[in-house]
């Protein structure tokens, strides 16, 4: 699909979501990027640029400007806010275009994205869409995320759809694309995801921890894991034993994955929308108060959220 792309956001999940599309879409289009840490636009043009044409935006307003589709991921609503709808260097302040198609992937609460939304497709600046992501940054790279898109699925009435499906295939698989209905309502899957995948990793390791200092041994106990009733996705892909699993996270220097305190914004964000509809997140709750403190551990900062087994077993490090 002709045209130029903007990508907004180059963090880890950003940096190999930016990588995929620009060497997927058509090496004739220009892909424009902006971050707020200027040496990762940097890095990223002299890694990329041979493969079609980069250009280093100074603001998100240059960058949506020249481009027909806009992809952004960044850490907080906040943010969003500040992408979007700043008067001066945010996307509302570039020309009107609503066909810009604007595919929003951060984790935030739905009533921002709603709110955003509403307001970039009332003044006709695009047709934003919340298309949050799963898989972490393992399945950035290799192109194959997950996404939950807050649009109705492709019909003959609505273009919008095929448009939306043809730049996440550039960065996902089709057959994991969950259409979930309406603005907003992609976050709102994203969100309950999320309250089970960062409370059961606090849950595993734990339950490791219990088991290990029993004297079974790791690898037995995650073999007995995976074939009884405990098995899921986050002990066999993020177990936080180091040397368990040997594509984890733990078991390559707690490598990114999911950062440690984000942890705490992705569970708050399934707190609140819990209580919006009545509902007690008692395991939330309870959850948010370890990732706290481990998010404080200078074991655990700025690395795999599964880096939570060094602050439960109190581990120190050489």
């Amino acid at each position: 699909m002709e045209g130029n792309y903007a990508f907004i956001g180059l963090g880890a999940m950003g940096y190999a979501m930016a990588s995929n599309l620009r060497k997927k879409m058509p090496a004739s289009s220009t892909l424009y990027v902006y971050d707020v840490y200027q040496p990762s636009s940097e890095r990223f043009a002299s890694e990329y640029s041979s493969m079609g044409p980069v250009v280093i935006a100074k603001d998100v307003k240059e960058a949506a400007a020249n481009s027909k589709f806009v992809v952004s991921i960044v850490p907080t609503a906040q943010n969003v806010r500040e992408v979007y709808l700043d008067a001066t260097s945010g996307l509302i302040a570039a020309p009107q275009d609503p066909e810009r198609l604007i595919l929003e992937c951060s984790t935030i609460d739905s009533d921002s994205a709603r709110e955003v939304g509403e307001l970039l497709r009332a003044s006709r600046h695009g047709h934003y869409v919340d298309t949050p992501v799963s898989g972490g940054v393992p399945a950035a790279e290799a192109g194959i995320l997950s996404f939950m898109i807050g649009s109705k699925p492709r019909s003959e009435e609505d273009p919008a759809p095929s448009r939306i499906s043809h730049v996440l295939t550039m960065l996902g698989r089709p057959e994991k694309f969950f259409w979930c209905g309406r603005l907003g309502a992609g976050l709102a899957a994203k969100i309950a995801n999320n309250y089970i995948s960062c409370t059961s990793l606090l849950v595993i390791a734990e339950a490791m921890a219990v088991g290990v200092r029993n004297g079974i041994e790791p690898r037995l106990l995650q073999d007995v894991i995976h074939n009884s009733s405990g098995q899921s996705f986050m002990s066999d892909h993020v177990n936080p034993v180091p040397g368990v699993v040997p594509h984890a996270p733990s078991s390559n220097n707690w490598r990114l994955g999911f950062k440690t305190q984000m942890m705490i914004k992705d569970i708050g964000l399934g707190v609140n929308a819990a209580k919006k509809v009545g509902i007690s997140p008692t395991m939330a709750e309870a959850a948010i108060e370890v990732w706290k403190k481990a998010a404080e551990d200078p074991r655990c900062v700025d690395r795999d959220g599964s880096s939570v087994w060094l602050y439960i077993n109190d581990i120190k490090e050489s």
